[in-house]
């Protein structure tokens, strides 16, 4: 009878919360924004689970770099709400996503050629050595590339040293220097531009692979990537962006990549649908 009683008690707990418990770790409802009277999104609509790898597609034009931009705080919407742990959250800048554990790993990497590595991981977020060192602005170097090999043993990441220079590194190995960065400092979300984007095979699948050891951290993933099958192979559920417009989010084990392509371009509908005609039933 304790047992039951206590069970009410934390259910009518979590009814009377301000933040009530919620299936997703980030939301965004109905996201509005236009530049100079052009429409960029009008309807966008997304929602991350927790430890799960969601792929954003659409065609050029479709709306998903600026949902990105959003949702990292790199663009501010003209309507709409974001949602973080059950809560509504401002995104001023790409500061306060990061507060929240919201990471980007955009397309361009932003990564300086002559540093290395651990200098790339920490930049910054430099450690100082004890004062009265610090006051000088001298480096704690050993630190930070401990913490650096760390990072990249524990993401298993294929780098010989974080003494190497990056820009003597492969486009691969850049990306997984870019990933490390982004996951080393509490993060929970890692957002992904495009990250397979001029690869070859070989770096491609370490890239996928690292997607993969980022999500058994416990981490969850956003990835924007126009390669169908690098979202089939690593993507849990996929939204699709069109003209603006989420168009559908569905489990990767219930559809195709025909059906995604299809809804992408708009001969499907969000059902799989074309002309009228169901495709893809019984599965």
């Amino acid at each position: 009878m304790a047992g039951r009683s206590s069970a009410t008690e934390n259910a009518a707990s979590r009814a009377s919360s301000p933040h009530p418990q919620t299936d997703y770790l980030l939301e965004a409802r109905d996201l509005y924004k236009h530049f100079a009277g052009v429409v960029a999104l009008s309807a966008g609509n997304f929602q991350l689970r927790p430890n799960e790898v969601h792929a954003i597609v659409g065609d050029n034009g479709a709306g998903k770099s600026t949902m990105l931009k959003i949702i990292t705080g790199a663009l501010q919407p003209d309507g709409g709400t974001i949602i973080f742990d059950g809560a509504p959250v401002t995104l001023p800048n790409p500061t306060a996503a990061r507060k929240l554990g919201i990471s980007t790993v955009f397309q361009d990497l932003a990564l300086i050629n002559h540093l290395d590595a651990a200098a790339n991981m920490f930049l910054g977020r430099e450690i100082m050595q004890p004062a009265p060192l610090s006051w000088f602005g001298i480096l704690d170097k050993k630190s930070m590339r401990q913490r650096a090999q760390a990072e990249v043993h524990r993401l298993k990441v294929g780098v010989r040293s974080v003494d190497q220079l990056v820009g003597g590194m492969s486009g691969g190995q850049r990306q997984a220097i870019a990933v490390a960065r982004a996951v080393a400092f509490g993060t929970r979300i890692v957002v992904m531009d495009e990250p397979t984007a001029a690869l070859g095979v070989r770096e491609t699948g370490a890239v996928l692979d690292l997607i993969q050891e980022i999500q058994g951290q416990g981490l969850s993933v956003i990835m924007i990537s126009h390669s169908m099958p690098d979202v089939f192979k690593v993507a849990d559920r996929i939204t699709v962006l069109r003209l603006g417009q989420t168009v559908t989010t569905v489990r990767k084990d219930d559809t195709s990549l025909q059906e995604i392509v299809g809804m992408m371009t708009g001969a499907f509908g969000a059902e799989g649908s074309v002309t009228g005609v169901a495709i893809g039933a019984g599965k």
